[in-house]
């Protein structure tokens, strides 16, 4: 049950001396403040950086045709190849683990190639499969994507990006209507824009026209060559394993030597991903070492207070153990002094440093920004659990710091206290 005296004679020892109690809180309170500034910080810095990356998918994978290195088979070194349908086919087969596969061909970007009515544009062309969009995830605002029927069928359609319908159509909605691209006229099916704005395959999104790959291959009139080859690897597979097999296929069907290290180039993102969440992991722990080392130190001042206390209520502790006070009850008393003490200074120091990211979070958008920037700092915050954690590391740190201090209390002698002036 609640004993209201018990609190009343906690408060009134803890304010007894006002200016000590203030300066042991302090202790508590610049270290959870601390922790918490810091955990948030390593948030908005995660945030920052992973932002530039949203939009592409994180088990990714792309290849490229590069020059041999190697001579084989009667062919010399430094050697151009180009990748081609039949390697698409085989990597389908081949290799269980590739989730989404999009080869990519570039149809240029010349002057006032895009033309509608009397308005041209100067845009990106790709040639993309409907699984590029699982790669690297667009936007959509009007219409659809590209989709297997366009691509079985060779249909004559295309995705606008968002720069190129402001362009062309002021931004209104162009679904249904036709647009020359490289001399060859499109039905417009859909406008797009990419999520990542720093991070893009040939090209930003929105200022791309996507056609369907096999409508692209035949209007340029290049035979079965892809330029670039875009992939996604099956969660939870080891993806150097998916780079190893794919390679070693392309190398296979091109006549390129087994050992070459040139040939097939990669740009392995999924490493790269890897890489940022192993960094961020290394911050969170120092973070969580510096924070808990200086919420130590405002442990150790609220500890070193309370023995002070207990060397103070010498007397009056014996008193109580002649009166018949049991153990338990000079201990919990101590102890509840040092929780009152630590988690009074614990949640203002906590609640101050949630109200001060809210506050960096707030200003942070109205800082003036390009769209094309990296941001590298974004949405600070500390999340439920990690404030659930630091109130559980808090309301421990308090009953720690009077452990000590309860236990001294414990070993006084009733007479010995009695008798001390």
């Amino acid at each position: 049950m609640f004993d209201s005296d018990r609190w009343i004679e906690i408060w009134v020892t803890i304010t007894r001396n006002k200016t000590r109690s203030l300066l042991t809180c302090f202790g508590v309170f610049w270290g959870i403040l601390m922790l918490v500034i810091l955990l948030g910080s390593g948030t908005g810095l995660k945030n920052g950086i992973l932002g530039n990356f949203k939009g592409f998918a994180t088990n990714s994978l792309f290849f490229y045709a590069d020059r041999t290195s190697e001579p084989y088979k009667g062919f010399n070194k430094g050697r151009f190849w180009n990748m081609r349908n039949r390697d698409i086919e085989s990597i389908i087969q081949q290799v269980t683990a590739v989730e989404d596969i999009s080869p990519i061909i570039w149809g240029g970007n010349g002057d006032k190639n895009i033309v509608y009515a009397q308005l041209t544009g100067s845009y990106n062309v790709k040639g993309v499969l409907p699984g590029y969009f699982n790669i690297e995830t667009q936007e959509l605002f009007y219409g659809r994507l590209l989709n297997d029927v366009d691509i079985q069928e060779k249909r004559k359609v295309c995705l606008i990006g968002t720069k190129v319908n402001e362009t062309l159509f002021r931004n209104q909605d162009p679904t249904g209507k036709y647009i020359r691209v490289n001399g060859l006229y499109y039905q417009v099916v859909g406008v797009i824009k990419a999520r990542s704005s720093n991070i893009n395959i040939g090209g930003r999104a929105e200022e791309t026209v996507f056609l369907p790959f096999s409508t692209m291959q035949q209007t340029l009139n290049q035979g079965d060559i892809l330029h670039f080859l875009c992939l996604s690897v099956q969660m939870d597979y080891p993806v150097q394993e998916v780079i190893t097999d794919v390679s070693a296929i392309l190398k296979a069907q091109n006549e390129i030597a087994p050992d070459d290290p040139q040939a097939v180039g990669v740009v392995n993102l999924a490493a790269q991903f890897s890489t940022f969440n192993m960094l961020f992991v290394g911050i969170d722990i120092l973070v969580w070492l510096v924070g808990m080392g200086t919420l130590l130190a405002g442990v150790i001042g609220v500890s070193n207070i309370m023995m002070v206390t207990v060397k103070e209520r010498t007397k009056e502790i014996g008193v109580r153990r002649a009166l018949g006070a049991k153990p338990f009850n000079i201990i919990s008393q101590v102890m509840s002094e040092s929780l009152v003490l630590t988690s009074l200074a614990g949640l203002i120091g906590l609640s101050l440093g949630v109200f001060l990211l809210d506050v960096v979070n707030t200003l942070l958008p109205a800082s003036p920004s390009s769209g094309n920037t990296p941001t590298f700092f974004e949405n600070p915050e500390v999340n439920i659990q990690t404030a659930i954690a630091a109130t559980v590391v808090l309301l421990f740190s308090g009953l720690l710091a009077g452990l000590i201090p309860a236990w001294r209390a414990m070993q006084i002698k009733a007479i010995d206290a009695i008798r001390e002036e």
